[in-house]
């Protein structure tokens, strides 16, 4: 967890593949394929990197209770 550039953009993709999820859920709207079209190659692109961006932020855990507790 080295990078904070990496960790916020990967965090920010997550988070609005989550915002498109809730849509989908909620809604049936699915604000990648109204943008980039319903499969396109395009839209198979960001669904990739916003897996790929899931994964990566699975390294999350591995870092959680690492960090020492301060004493306020």
């Amino acid at each position: 967890m080295g990078n904070k550039f990496l960790d916020g953009t990967a965090l920010t993709i997550v988070i609005i593949g989550a915002l498109n999820w809730a849509l989908i859920g909620l809604f049936r709207f699915d604000l990648v394929a109204f943008i980039f079209g319903n499969m396109s190659w395009l839209s198979r692109i960001v669904y990739a990197i916003v897996g790929i961006c899931g994964l990566y932020l699975i390294s999350f855990y591995l870092h959680l209770g690492n960090r020492k507790s301060e004493a306020v």
